[in-house]
């Protein structure tokens, strides 16, 4: 008999979650049938990592590292067909937390969304918002081995610490500087030609104008107004996009598949393990502590990726 953890939305979240929005449930799951797997989880984020513990499945022996969509739980029954193997060439030098980090999920978004949608190319200025997050902060490191100049916003001392630790150019404290506008004109007098943006809201407003002519902005998160509770702010400027000729599309990583999927995730093993890519996890012990865990990262609490160790 196997019980199984989990934590469920209780209620919509009006403004900023509380713990009160959540409520732990425990259920026992039933015997497995021919073809299917039992999941335990090993780290969890939104999308948690599991190893299988029971199978019924010739595919996946027991003890396989796998990463899947299943919430937030402690186990699990899969029938196979959305669990995705850790690449075979995973090398011991990795924790395998990264699988939901620098090579998972927040990784392969910043490589697609800088690479592709921004189509960055050497000698080049790009500007990250939350940029010592899970994203952001594998941007610019990109960007840096693609020899870009690059300029980072984030919300402590401690993250722009961070921040110049692993290259990147210029970094500032949004929270602190006189004005954002000018910070970000003396970073980068000529202007930016890439922006990835995270965060949305004014911080958009701002560089927006400032953008060269054909600049590019690939919108990945707007985490600055997902728990307003009235009207969102307004939009940047139409006329500086349009007459910057400025290119903007927002993307979901999962429009990558197959082969260029499987490609991606080397090189971000690759840089990984040799150093070029730097990474910190932020790991909260306990199943339990799942809540607090996600409202921390919703506030900035993290410094990279947050992550949760059942």
């Amino acid at each position: 008999m196997v019980l199984a953890k989990s934590w469920t939305l209780k209620q919509h979240f009006k403004g900023h979650p509380t713990n009160s929005d959540f409520e732990l449930k425990t259920a026992e799951l039933p015997p497995l049938k021919n073809g299917e797997v039992l999941l335990e989880a090993l780290f969890l984020s939104v999308d948690p990592y599991m190893r299988v513990v029971e199978s019924k499945n010739s595919a996946f022996p027991i003890g396989t590292i796998v990463v899947t969509f299943s919430g937030w739980t402690s186990h699990s029954i899969s029938d196979g067909k959305r669990l995705e193997k850790l690449p075979a060439e995973w090398p011991d030098s990795l924790p395998l937390s990264l699988a939901l980090g620098t090579v998972g999920m927040p990784g392969l978004t910043a490589y697609f969304g800088l690479l592709d949608i921004c189509g960055v190319k050497g000698g080049e200025t790009v500007i990250v918002n939350a940029a010592a997050g899970a994203v952001g902060s594998v941007v610019g490191q990109i960007a840096k081995l693609k020899g870009c100049k690059v300029v980072g916003a984030a919300g402590s001392d401690e993250k722009i610490a961070y921040l110049k630790k692993v290259g990147f150019d210029v970094a500032f404290n949004y929270k602190t500087v006189e004005s954002l506008e000018e910070t970000l004109k003396k970073a980068s007098p000529d202007g930016y030609d890439c922006y990835f943006d995270n965060v949305g809201g004014e911080f958009s407003n701002i560089v927006i104008p400032q953008m060269k002519t054909f600049g590019r902005i690939a919108i990945c998160g707007a985490i600055s107004t997902y728990n307003r509770t009235g009207l969102p702010p307004p939009g940047p400027p139409p006329e500086a996009v349009i007459y910057q000729q400025l290119r903007m599309e927002g993307f979901i990583v999962t429009r990558w598949q197959g082969d260029v999927r499987q490609k991606a995730l080397r090189d971000l093993m690759t840089w990984t393990s040799a150093g070029k890519i730097q990474y910190h996890e932020y790991i909260v012990e306990g199943f339990e502590n799942m809540p607090s865990a996600f409202m921390g990262m919703l506030k900035g609490e993290n410094l990279g990726k947050a992550i949760v160790k059942a």
